[in-house]
């Protein structure tokens, strides 16, 4: 394992353009639910069937309340070690005139809070909102976002009825509009957004190293980037807990916590 990461470390000191691709793996030692598997649920329900437009169409004061709880879990969490090594490494290529793009299917907000910048976020953010109506995008790091939301304290999960009427949820802030607002995350069924997704696939056919950590591969369309990177023969290195459907595609694979591969094959 040593003189298979010291070659890794040997490819990284020799690129000029890495992409950095995270998922939910790596925010896990944060303490972040990843809300998938047999534990994903929130109330009585599956947690991805509240992360649906027809979710949100059918009753979005339930869907409001599922992600001001997430958020508010969120906004307590620190960014672990593996989320600070690549805010550092970011920082030190920088000044050696290289780039590191991040590119994350993560909506945590962990690798901005560690120090990293120009994060490409492919699934939204937890601290953004949408407006249903003219689509004006905006950051919001109050917590909560809603007085309605505030008067109820943290949304609690044992409560079944969410019954904030749809008029005291959040509204747009641009005059004449005042629709629905929504959380910008991109839910089951939905397109990515094609700027940020173009953005993605610029960094994925440039990049001469990749880093992928803490994503299962099966998610798409991330799942797609190591494959065509590793199609290019550029070196591709997988940190995760186990084998995914990707590491029979990629030339490293380290097992284990991310807190600990990640922090060694990114320290200076």
């Amino acid at each position: 394992m040593h003189n298979v990461m010291k070659s890794f470390r040997e490819v990284l000191a020799n690129a000029n353009n890495i992409l950095i691709l995270t998922g939910s793996g790596i925010s896990a030692e944060s303490g972040v639910p990843t809300f998938r598997g047999a534990g994903g649920f929130w109330r009585k329900y599956q947690a991805t069937s509240l992360a649906t437009p027809e979710a949100f169409a059918a009753n979005p004061s339930l869907v409001w309340e599922f992600y001001e709880y997430r958020r508010q879990l969120v906004s307590k969490v620190k960014s672990n070690k593996a989320h600070e090594a690549v805010a550092e490494f970011q920082k030190r290529k920088i000044v050696e005139g290289k780039r590191v793009s991040i590119v994350t299917q993560n909506i945590d907000g962990l690798h901005q809070k560690a120090g990293a910048t120009d994060v490409v976020e492919l699934h939204g953010s937890l601290y953004r909102t949408r407006c249903t109506r003219c689509g004006d995008v905006a950051v919001n790091n109050n917590i909560p976002i809603c007085p309605a939301l505030a008067e109820k304290g943290s949304p609690d999960p044992s409560i079944m009825s969410s019954d904030i009427p749809i008029e005291e949820l959040p509204r747009c802030k641009i005059k004449d509009c005042e629709a629905l607002l929504r959380p910008d995350i991109v839910w089951f069924g939905e397109q990515l957004n094609p700027d940020v997704l173009q953005k993605a696939f610029d960094i994925v056919e440039t990049c001469d190293a990749c880093l992928v950590i803490g994503t299962s591969a099966i998610v798409y369309p991330a799942a797609m980037f190591a494959p065509q990177v590793a199609q290019r023969n550029v070196p591709v290195a997988e940190f995760n807990i186990e084998e995914t459907p990707a590491t029979k595609q990629v030339q490293y694979h380290f097992q284990g916590p991310s807190t600990i591969t990640v922090t060694e094959a990114l320290a200076p």
